[in-house]
């Protein structure tokens, strides 16, 4: 099970890298826009990431509903960190699964307002032309 918050982990990792390249004000111009058209080709493949995050989510809800509660005073102390040190890890992976999701639309979105203003310098430049 730990397996594929690792690799959420480093998704999650990899889209905030690529929004900070994206975003840096001082990065060179040409390496921002070849970045931007490399990440713009791996935007399809990887909105199986959000299908991914989706039901992550929707196991941790689960787990959630059926988890046994551990609030009374029947519980010793160690069922009790137990319970609590699950609680904790899945409101970081529910985190996560939000975070990946968010970064993905960032990305989505970076990506589009670069192609939008590559295209409006194009067309500025046509107008100066004629």
């Amino acid at each position: 099970m730990a397996l594929q918050w690792a690799i959420l982990t480093w998704v999650v990792a990899a889209e905030a890298a690529v929004v900070l390249l994206l975003t840096f004000p001082f990065f060179p111009r040409f390496l921002k826009s070849q970045l931007v058209s490399l990440t713009s080709l791996v935007l399809q493949p990887a909105a199986s990431l959000l299908f991914f995050a989706a039901f992550q989510l929707l196991d941790l809800y689960w787990k959630n509903e059926h988890r046994l509660m551990c609030t009374s005073d029947i519980c010793t102390s160690e069922e009790r960190t137990r319970y609590e040190k699950s609680m904790f890890k899945a409101q970081r992976n529910a985190i996560l699964c939000a975070s990946a999701c968010l970064l993905y639309w960032c990305i989505y979105r970076i990506c589009n307002y670069h192609k939008e203003i590559k295209e409006l310098e194009a067309a500025e430049k046509r107008l100066k032309e004629n």
